[in-house]
């Protein structure tokens, strides 16, 4: 029998709440069409593409239009190009990425991520020649998301890599400075990335995953503050249990949603990500959930507990909704895609420093963050290294995406628009990691990596 107060409960949510699935992504393995002649090899990857995703896009809408409930994206995750381009040694890995824009136009998908590479331990056929190239293909294509995972807990931090990343970042944003960097907006550097990550701009479909596959990652985050306000005098582990209850209700609209697009597409159903991803959309905050706690301002003493509450209540409220969570799961906080962090971080309250103590205890890292544009790339690859490093040792996934502002100064704004938001040129520490970046080598994995 139908539950009236549930039915009217969840339009409230889509109608004033923000709820929305932000994405149904389609992970397509591109294994069987590695060949060494990359004209071929492109060919392969344009028509694997094109024929397993011809339909995401219209499944998407149609499922829109029968549960009512927005789908703002539709992506496509692709296997690593890196070991596509171990295959063709000496050729410019860029025709991949011009291949993968050429795929993505003819699908209508938003974004295609998995330009990526895996150098966590060290370099292999084609990673270099992929990592070196991106610049350029970020640049040149509209839709292409890359990354590259640089450490892992179980190999320690690749700091070689991390000091190219640094460079790497400056150069796309260096070659797209007359379009709001947008490039180093579509790059992240990772450690222990995931296999099924439905969510760009490091999206990747991983070699352990099957041939095609879809996964669903939700969003929510107005309707969990709408929840906790409620409850203006409620206790923490009371909030956290109204947390919970409330994520277990998004993440049932998300397995919906799944299995549906699985059935339609004909494709196994991969993964229900129940991250909170915020939008710079009014009452569509993390920052917001977290000032509805009792915080003035988010970055405020207290943020990281507040932060650390809502993560842990998200998952578990989420795993009993769906035997298939997955991806990151939990909540995300970049910057210039939240309304309250964009407010925070032009007050200065939230600063570089305290986001990095918040990536301790959430989904995923210092996302979407715009620094000025003279900072060195030994500064960004630093910033990395620590972001790594925090992963690293806490057995969790962590990233950096970082947006030098090419011609701005600290207060100065960045303006993607759409989802992308508007970012606040964030201050930096100046003093010099020069020295420590050029050392190279590898931070060795901690010691409860052993775990066999």
């Amino acid at each position: 029998m139908l539950n009236t107060f549930n039915i009217l409960e969840t339009i409230r949510m889509i109608q004033d709440q923000c709820l929305d699935i932000r994405t149904i992504t389609m992970g397509i393995s591109l294994l069987d069409c590695i060949d060494p002649d990359i004209n071929r090899a492109c060919e392969k990857v344009y028509d694997k593409i094109t024929s397993k995703a011809q339909n995401l896009v219209r499944t998407g809408e149609q499922i829109e239009k029968e549960y009512g409930i927005p789908i703002v994206n539709k992506r496509i995750s692709v296997t690593p190009i890196a070991i596509l381009a171990a295959a063709c040694p000496g050729q410019n890995p860029v025709r991949f990425a011009k291949t993968l824009q050429k795929a993505a136009d003819t699908c209508g998908v938003n974004f295609l991520g998995g330009y990526s590479a895996l150098v966590q331990k060290g370099f292999s056929a084609g990673d270099l020649e992929l990592i070196r190239s991106i610049p350029e293909a970020l640049a040149e294509t509209s839709n292409v998301c890359s990354s590259v995972n640089i450490g892992s807990t179980r190999s320690g931090i690749n700091m070689d890599a991390a000091a190219i990343m640094g460079e790497i970042v400056r150069q796309c944003s260096e070659l797209t400075a007359d379009r709001q960097c947008i490039g180093a907006a579509k790059l992240v550097v990772f450690c222990n990335a995931v296999e099924d990550n439905p969510f760009m701009a490091g999206a990747f479909h991983g070699v352990g995953e099957p041939d095609c596959e879809i996964h669903v990652g939700v969003s929510g985050p107005g309707v969990v503050r709408a929840a906790i306000a409620k409850y203006p005098d409620a206790r923490i582990d009371e909030l956290a249990d109204v947390i919970k209850k409330t994520a277990f209700k998004i993440t049932r609209m998300g397995q919906l949603v799944g299995a549906r697009a699985s059935k339609m597409l004909d494709v196994p159903f991969g993964i229900v990500d129940l991250s909170l991803a915020p939008t710079p959309a009014v009452g569509d905050s993390v920052a917001h959930i977290l000032e509805g706690m009792g915080l003035e301002t988010c970055g405020t003493h207290g943020t990281t507990a507040a932060l650390a509450l809502l993560n842990d209540a998200v998952k578990k409220g989420g795993v009993m909704a769906s035997s298939s969570v997955g991806g990151l799961s939990g909540a995300f906080i970049p910057v210039s895609e939240d309304a309250g962090m964009i407010d925070a971080a032009v007050d200065g309250t939230l600063c570089l420093e305290k986001l990095e103590a918040m990536t301790a205890v959430c989904s995923v890292g210092l996302d979407m963050i715009v620094v000025p544009g003279d900072i060195p790339a030994s500064t960004i690859s630093a910033i990395i290294a620590d972001e790594a490093a925090i992963g690293m040792v806490n057995n969790k996934t962590t990233a950096v995406r970082l947006i030098p502002a090419i011609g701005k100064q600290e207060g100065d704004m960045l303006e993607f628009g759409g989802l992308l938001g508007s970012g606040p040129v964030m201050p930096y520490n100046h003093k010099s990691s020069e020295k420590f970046i050029a050392r190279g080598g590898r931070i060795p994995a901690p010691m409860h990596s052993i775990k066999n």
